[in-house]
């Protein structure tokens, strides 16, 4: 019965109708391939063009935010600051960034819009709550980098498995951050806690204290993502110690403010771009070369 259906199979295979069958599905799918691939790159054409407007967008609410805490338009503080981590998080979203930057981007708008009810400095509830939304967003900066160095360890040790190379030595080319550095991060973390603490009021010495821990743990966790997220971890760092010495009542730099969102704007547009770059760039040399050998 087999071989009689095999043969049968055979001799249809063999006739005209067959073939003209075979060419009409051939045809089919070939007419179809163009069109398709024409439909995907248009598609990332629109994204890239959507990306490349938000991120123009960014730049410029950000240029409005400094220029009017250069002129002293309080107004203009008010109306461009908010704009700021809405504008980025889409263009996060654009160009398809985890779920966790955006919630990190989105928590640090909630931080924006609480410390602007606190700018008179005498709503510490609204500064609390302020701080409570940044520390959200770097348990999300957290928790967005240990995933990412799973992630990368993984495909890393996958490739040199692949390409017959040592996963042990894939994985050490994978290190994530520099011990030397952290601990250059704790010393300035108990330094500044200790000098802020006597001028900082009572009640807000301890979630300073802890938000700082936090905050320094995200800017050294963004550093083993590469150059342009420990930047940002760095800034980040930097913009909210200039914000407490403020609260301490320490002598302060001309116009205060504008140092804050400077440090600020720019380190989150670099922990952006940081988390990006790794997530689209290949896992390893070794890896990279085996994908494309074998497409």
């Amino acid at each position: 019965m087999d071989a009689d259906v095999s043969a049968g199979t055979g001799a249809f295979a063999d006739t005209p109708a067959a073939d003209a069958a075979t060419g009409t599905r051939a045809g089919a799918v070939a007419s179809a391939r163009p069109g398709t691939a024409g439909d995907a790159g248009a598609g990332r054409g629109r994204r890239a063009a959507w990306g490349r407007g938000l991120l123009v967008a960014f730049g410029v609410a950000a240029l409005a935010d400094l220029g009017s805490l250069v002129a002293g338009v309080d107004a203009g503080h008010v109306i461009a600051k908010p704009l700021l981590m809405p504008l980025l998080a889409a263009y996060a979203v654009v160009r398809g960034a985890p779920r966790p930057l955006i919630a990190a981007l989105l928590f640090g708008w909630g931080g924006d819009v609480f410390l602007l009810a606190d700018a008179n400095g005498d709503a510490d509830w609204a500064f609390l709550v302020g701080m409570g939304s940044f520390a959200a967003g770097h348990v999300c900066y957290l928790v967005l980098f240990a995933g990412l160095g799973t992630s990368r360890a993984g495909a890393s040790r996958a490739g040199a498995g692949r390409a017959g190379f040592d996963q042990a030595g894939a994985t050490r080319a994978g290190a994530k951050t520099s011990t030397l550095l952290g601990a250059g991060y704790a010393v300035a973390l108990v330094t500044t806690v200790a000098l802020l603490w006597p001028d900082l009021p009572a009640e807000l010495r301890a979630p300073v204290a802890g938000y700082s821990l936090l905050l320094t743990a995200m800017a050294w966790r963004a550093s083993g993502l590469g150059l342009y997220a420990g930047l940002g971890g760095a800034l980040f760092l930097l913009s909210d110690t200039l914000i407490a010495t403020g609260v301490a009542e320490w002598p302060q730099l001309p116009v205060p403010d504008f140092w804050i969102m400077l440090t600020y704007a720019a380190a989150q547009y670099l922990l952006v771009r940081g988390v990006l770059v790794r997530q689209e760039a290949p896992a390893s040399p070794s890896a990279y070369r085996e994908g494309r050998t074998t497409v």
